[in-house]
């Protein structure tokens, strides 16, 4: 029986020991029963509320596969504590022909998923409510309930018992001095894209050890955040503003805003950092603002808030000086966003948005695919083609011969049990019947997946290529909504990056296009992610070539 192991543990404040000791015991369960490990799992302080764990993945991903038959681990609560995540984890092993087993529970079934699933998501619940309660305590004792913010340091300290005491912070005055600078610019009319720009100059270190940006300063009035809507900085603390919920699809937490009413507040005078003047200024600004949308921060937020519709190739533009993102800077231009957000790159040079478009849909209709460029690829890929075919039919030769060998075994095995009087002859040899076979199905499956029809490149592709964007470029053009939304998703497949760079007083326009799309487009496929062609395409952009770059 070919077995994985997994281990995991859940915080920090467990010990890489725990995993050791976790693998250690269930290393000798399997050498009691003799089964042999062909692989080890571990999640090391990773929650067990979610299987967006990579040690997890790697053994669903190995289990489908058929590396092993059975899954052991010290306990169920290790695979997953949540009840829909265990549930799932159950089907595809069942799925996959796996047993789970763990040393707790011994071979997992349905009741076990069913009762210690409900267990474990109780247990949770139960965490989860235990943790608040101790964090709303401390919040009552005008302590942090948690985390820290920008101005503050965490105090180090134990009681008599030698137990950490958390929750006390003290005020950090090189930040607060900052703090105070950012509140006497913003109330003295200083937008804060403007007072980000003057720290980044003065190489004043952001929250986060970064560069400072306007919405690190403005924040969200609503939610608390940023550095001018934190009550903390003048003497007040208020807690359970907000809750998160984790998505179940994607296992991230999104914020959801608790009613006023459930909010706890609490006076902490020792952490003041403001007068209230200045803090009731800051607030009149920012309401005025708010009813004027005269200030570039607030005016950049009201921007975005509108959702205007994307530009065709939103997202994929960047600054080759800084690597950040060209962005809509007004209702035509697109700019570096760093440039004009944060002062650290140079680049000031804007296009408008339409010659930008303009400029690389030509090139997508006329220079991207050149037939003579395409014909020395074609050469290239075949010569690679070449290679992995004659390393994959060696591999299947390989395999065959051996598939061959195994049934004069079995035969010769056959006919040696038929004619054994012996009682522990057969059962010696039935093992190595059932070893034989096990090895022969493994050789069986690698053939039937080896045995797929190579990617073919037509001669005409370019050609094909040009009808296709040159029909994507009308489409582009047509009064229907939706077809020109079609197409602008089938164009952006093309383009992987578009680089801005300054030179000479011009705008550089590198465009990087991705193989696989292009491909895809030329296969005549609807969709460049999926179809018919997709294993054709993928394999063919994997053989080691970059994606196609070229200059306008």
């Amino acid at each position: 029986m070919k077995v994985a192991i997994y281990a995991r543990y859940s915080s920090d404040n467990q010990r890489d020991a725990s995993i050791a000791d976790q693998l250690r015991i269930c290393r000798l369960h399997a050498e009691k029963q003799g089964w042999q490990i062909v692989e080890e799992y571990t999640d090391h302080a990773i929650s067990g509320a979610s299987l967006l764990r990579p040690g997890i993945q790697a053994l669903i991903s190995d289990a489908t596969r058929g590396r092993f038959g059975l899954v052991l681990a010290e306990a169920m609560d290790r695979l997953s504590r949540d009840q829909e995540d265990i549930a799932g984890l159950f089907k595809r092993m069942a799925y996959a022909d796996v047993k789970i087993v763990t040393l707790s529970e011994g071979e997992v079934t349905h009741l076990h998923v069913g009762l210690k699933g409900t267990m474990n998501a109780l247990f949770l619940k139960d965490l989860a409510d235990k943790t608040r309660r101790g964090q709303r305590g401390r919040v009552e004792l005008g302590k942090s309930g948690g985390g820290n913010a920008y101005g503050y340091d965490v105090v180090k300290k134990f009681d008599g018992n030698g137990e950490p005491v958390r929750g006390d912070r003290t005020v950090n005055e090189v930040q607060a001095e900052v703090i105070r600078r950012i509140f006497r610019d913003y109330a003295a009319g200083k937008s804060a894209k403007r007072i980000a720009f003057e720290l980044n100059k003065d190489g004043i270190a952001a929250p986060g050890g970064g560069d400072w940006g306007f919405s690190t300063i403005n924040g969200n009035p609503k939610r608390g955040n940023g550095i001018l809507n934190n009550e903390m900085y003048v003497g007040k603390l208020i807690w359970n503003r907000q809750r998160f919920l984790k998505d179940p699809d994607t296992g991230k937490r999104q914020a959801r805003m608790n009613p006023e009413s459930e909010w706890i507040t609490q006076d902490v005078p020792e952490l003041r950092i403001l007068d209230d003047d200045l803090w009731q200024s800051v607030k009149e600004r920012q309401r005025a603002v708010k009813r004027n949308h005269s200030d570039d921060g607030e005016t950049e937020n009201h921007f975005r808030e509108r959702r205007r519709p994307k530009y065709l190739f939103s997202g994929l533009t960047k600054c080759g000086c800084c690597g950040g993102g060209y962005s809509m800077i007004s209702a035509d231009l697109v700019g570096c966003s760093t440039a004009r957000n944060k002062g650290t790159c140079d680049n000031r040079k804007n296009i408008r948005r339409d010659q930008l478009e303009a400029r690389v849909l030509n090139a997508l209709r006329h220079h991207l695919m050149d037939p003579a460029l395409f014909k020395e690829f074609c050469d290239e890929f075949t010569r690679e083609m070449n290679r992995l075919r004659m390393e994959r039919r060696a591999s299947i030769d390989a395999a065959e011969a051996e598939i061959k060998r195994i049934d004069r075994e079995l035969d010769k095995l056959m006919k040696l049990i038929m004619a054994s009087g012996s009682d522990d002859a057969p059962t010696r040899m039935m093992k190595q019947m059932k070893d034989l076979e096990s090895r022969q199905k493994e050789l069986k499956a690698f053939l039937q997946e080896a045995e797929e029809p190579p990617p073919l490149l037509h001669p005409n592709m370019a050609h094909h290529y040009h009808i296709q964007v040159d029909e994507l470029y009308a489409a582009l053009q047509e009064d229907s909504e939706a077809k020109r939304m079609v197409a602008a998703d089938v164009l952006r497949s093309l383009v992987r990056e578009i680089i801005l760079t300054p030179e000479n007083g011009e705008l550089q326009i590198d465009v990087r296009g991705d193989l696989a799309g292009i491909l895809a487009v030329s296969l005549k496929s609807k969709r460049p992610a999926g179809g018919a062609g997709r294993s054709q395409v993928e394999m063919v952009a994997g053989t080691g070539f970059e994606p196609v770059t070229f200059r306008l």
